[in-house]
């Protein structure tokens, strides 16, 4: 009889799902760092229910929960809960610091429709 080995559990991605332009990590990286971000916690990506076209982005510092699935992109620690994946695959996230638009703006393939401030979309 041969011995059954346990396998460790993979990942549902090697690299995280949602992409960020230079202006955003720096963005990120300075708020970080204003901010006084505790070390135990992490860049959320997510989704919730609302806004104007049904979903609505969730970009934040938090503490990673069980259901989160961590990855880290130009050193900054991200968290993504594993139900919020299949709304953010090929995302990128990028940073605008203009005199008409101001802050972080979502580039989302998968989004059916969204609203014109560009932070919910439909699925």
């Amino acid at each position: 009889m041969s011995e059954l080995t346990k396998e460790k559990p993979t990942t549902l991605f090697n690299t995280p799902p949602v992409q960020f332009t230079q202006g955003a990590l720096n963005e990120l990286k300075t708020l970080l760092y204003e901010k006084e971000v505790p070390d135990t916690h992490r860049l959320r990506v997510g989704v919730k229910g609302g806004g104007c076209s049904g979903l609505s982005y969730i970009l934040g510092f938090d503490l990673k929960q069980d259901a989160d699935v961590e990855f880290e992109v130009d050193g900054v620690p991200m968290i993504i809960n594993k139900a919020h994946t299949m709304y953010l695959i090929g995302m990128e996230v990028d940073y605008m610091n203009g005199l008409n638009n101001r802050g972080f703006v979502f580039n989302n393939p998968n989004a059916e429709s969204t609203c014109g401030c560009g932070s919910s979309f439909s699925a």
